[in-house]
């Protein structure tokens, strides 16, 4: 793991909270960090070199990052169990959205 690599990926992920600040917090600041690193790297403003070790570093520990959700989740039992109709009905309903939008975009894509 490469501190070169955690120093530019935490840069972008403060600078994307700075400007979520700036806008009034209507896109996520990580979202925004994402992009801009995402832009930085297609424009050749960062090596990919730079970031290989960190990344394939943190994609390995990937299971590290879900655990304060899952500790989330089941101090939310009680909360979740009340709306688990609710739950289930927006998961199937996004799912379904979502496979049509994408069925769609690759149709206009292939034509």
């Amino acid at each position: 793991m490469s501190l070169y690599g955690i120093l530019i990926i935490f840069f972008f992920y403060v600078l994307g909270e700075v400007l979520s600040k700036l806008i009034g917090g209507f896109i996520p600041g990580n979202v925004i960090g994402m992009v801009l690193l995402f832009i930085a790297l297609m424009m050749e403003w960062i090596s990919p070199a730079y970031l290989r070790k960190t990344v394939a570093w943190l994609t390995s520990n990937m299971t590290l990052f879900f655990i304060p959700s899952s500790v989330g989740l089941m101090v939310s039992y009680q909360l979740i169990q009340k709306q688990v109709w609710a739950i289930l009905a927006t998961l199937l309903f996004s799912t379904i959205l979502v496979m049509i939008v994408v069925g769609w975009v690759f149709q206009k894509i292939k034509k």
